[in-house]
């Protein structure tokens, strides 16, 4: 087919070029995928869009693959929005020096990003939280980023099993001067947890960060659920897949760094 056509869809242009997976396509503009779907199958033209979402813009796009979102099209988050994203995190010095000497430390991958602290920050802020508590600190950088921002008299209840972890955390606390605000636990996050549960501290607390091994997850959260008026925890797939379909809470996943979900207790 030599000659030019024209392929009607909702805000678009388009002229017939050369075969993608054996089939002719036209070069797309705002593509309606549902428009596309006439002509071709819905998997060759959701594949067909990403091809040319990722060509035709800026910013790298994704299409949702489930024909149903109507190819809405979403951020896809590379290398060089993401060195954009990080760019625009209000991180204070104290907290990046704490990342940068993390960063030299083995299992620095375990640290979260600086986007996802600024979150946390936030979420305590716009909740008024003033107890809290973290299974998973690490050496504090989170910890640290909700401890700043806690009103005097809050607390966050820290729980790391890694000794030499802590030494780093509660130096950067010191330095903060935030380390009356901060308890820091050693040993089995889950040992602590019932402890406060015992102790009858239960929803006395509110707000709870999980990062912590992914396999102990929804034992976190059991425990969790009964020391929160508002819980929010990091998440697998397994684990989400449960949390669907827990009636006990509301559930909402955010893209932010490599992932949460954000759970309030009803």
């Amino acid at each position: 087919m030599s000659r030019l056509m024209m392929l009607g869809c909702t805000n678009s242009f388009a002229l017939f070029r050369p075969k993608f997976n054996g089939h002719l396509f036209p070069s797309i503009y705002h593509i309606n995928v549902s428009s596309l779907m006439r002509h071709v199958s819905s998997t060759t033209a959701l594949s067909f869009c990403q091809l040319q979402a990722s060509k035709l813009h800026d910013s790298p796009v994704t299409v949702a693959s489930d024909v149903r979102y109507g190819g809405k099209r979403i951020i896809s988050v590379d290398s060089p929005l993401y060195d954009y994203i990080l760019s625009n995190v209000r991180e204070p010095k104290i907290l990046r020096e704490l990342r940068e000497e993390t960063a030299t430390m083995r299992g620095s991958q375990m640290q979260v990003s600086p986007d996802q602290a600024q979150l946390l920050a936030m979420l305590v802020q716009i909740l008024g939280a003033k107890r809290c508590i973290e299974v998973g600190t690490y050496t504090g950088y989170s910890s640290l980023g909700v401890a700043l921002v806690l009103p005097e008299g809050g607390c966050l209840v820290a729980c790391e099993r890694d000794g030499k972890s802590i030494e780093v955390a509660q130096r950067y606390y010191d330095r903060a001067g935030v380390s009356h605000k901060v308890d820091v636990r050693h040993g089995l996050a889950a040992d602590t947890l019932k402890s406060l549960i015992q102790n009858g501290e239960i929803c006395r607390y509110d707000f709870a960060f999980v990062d912590a091994e992914k396999r102990m997850y929804q034992e976190y959260f059991e425990l969790l659920l009964q020391l929160v008026n508002d819980s929010k925890t990091l998440s697998i797939r397994d684990f989400n897949e449960n949390l669907m379909k827990d009636n006990r809470v509301d559930i909402s996943m955010v893209p932010v760094g490599d992932g949460m979900t954000i759970c309030r207790k009803r």
